[in-house]
């Protein structure tokens, strides 16, 4: 193995309603309610104890269905280009996707989880708990995003939205 090289193995499947990636909700508030469940291998399964007493989780796992690495785009809430890492968007370098969902139970080595906006089979790379003491942090700054008013990001949010500059 190249000392350059990074290798994950999912350890698991996140399974969704969503097959379609042009109607897969863009961000987990627009798939408020949203169920879904993460297969994880069977042999991690001992990696659980204690996950069932968080709210709230975060899913690391590939974009295996992304397009091509771009490094400039139109985000959806945007008319001008922006660096994909000012982004959320898929066509990243390495494709990681990350998307914070409710955990509402955990059975065996199946976790239902709520508010879902992944591709359903996506490969999960890992789960990591949110904790409020560590992951909530105030005041916050959220770069250009902020100049797009709420309105405008719900009604962008929600598929087929076509505006100016958007194919």
């Amino acid at each position: 193995m190249n000392e350059d090289s990074i290798v994950f193995r999912p350890i698991g499947l996140i399974h969704s309603p969503h097959h379609d990636q042009a109607a897969t909700p863009i961000q987990p508030v627009f798939s408020e309610g949203i169920a879904g469940t993460v297969t994880l291998n069977p042999d991690l399964v001992d990696g659980l104890k204690g996950l069932d007493g968080f709210s709230h989780i975060y899913l690391f796992y590939q974009f295996n269905q992304a397009s091509e690495t771009r490094l400039r785009l139109k985000p959806y809430l945007a008319d001008d280009e922006h660096g994909i890492f000012a982004t959320r968007a898929p066509q990243r370098p390495n494709k990681l996707g990350m998307s914070l969902v409710r955990l509402t139970g955990i059975e065996g080595n199946v976790l239902h989880i709520l508010d879902v906006d992944v591709l359903d089979a996506t490969p999960l790379i890992d789960i990591k708990p949110y904790v409020a003491r560590f992951d909530s942090r105030s005041p916050v700054r959220s770069g250009w995003q902020e100049a797009v008013s709420d309105e405008v990001a719900a009604v962008r949010g929600l598929r087929g939205y076509k505006g100016p500059g958007q194919d």
